[in-house]
């Protein structure tokens, strides 16, 4: 995945399988700090430690028709690469933060790509869930959102 608008995209997809209801996207530029955040949590049931462990191992997955789960290793690959890394945190019962964090004047840094484009695709593929999603730039926000599932479900 060349953007890492759609290692975002598939991060929150594979967030809806365990149940999560309300996925918060956020992204954060500090470029005092040289540093890009993305951070994807969600409401699902979470992982224990070891779940999360084997989370980041290429050839784990939880999907009965898949032999590979590619999501999070191929991030935190564009995370290393990037002079970044990624972190999980996560317990049963308490949801999951991914955070993705990466050198903004890393020469390997991947493009942005088009986040809300990714974001009316996820919502536009699961009305029920409420996305929100955030955009800050040196601690101002320069794009903020929420979906609302009440009203898509109506609909």
């Amino acid at each position: 995945m060349e953007d890492l608008s759609l290692h975002v995209l598939d991060v929150a997809e594979n967030a809806l399988a365990p149940g999560a209801t309300r996925i918060e996207i956020r992204v954060l530029e500090d470029h005092r700090e040289n540093m890009l955040r993305i951070e994807i949590q969600d409401n699902g049931r979470g992982m224990d430690q070891q779940a999360a462990r084997l989370a980041l191992d290429p050839f784990f997955t939880t999907k009965r028709a898949k032999r590979v789960g590619l999501g999070l290793p191929l991030l935190a690959q564009a995370a290393r690469e990037a002079g970044g890394k990624l972190e999980i945190e996560t317990a049963p019962g308490k949801g999951t933060l991914v955070r993705a964090s990466f050198r903004l004047s890393h020469p390997d840094l991947r493009p942005m790509g088009d986040m809300l484009q990714t974001m009316a695709a996820l919502v536009g593929a699961h009305p029920r869930v409420q996305f929100v999603f955030c955009h800050r730039q040196n601690g101002a926000v320069v794009s903020q959102w929420s979906s609302n599932p009440a009203n898509a479900a109506r609909t």
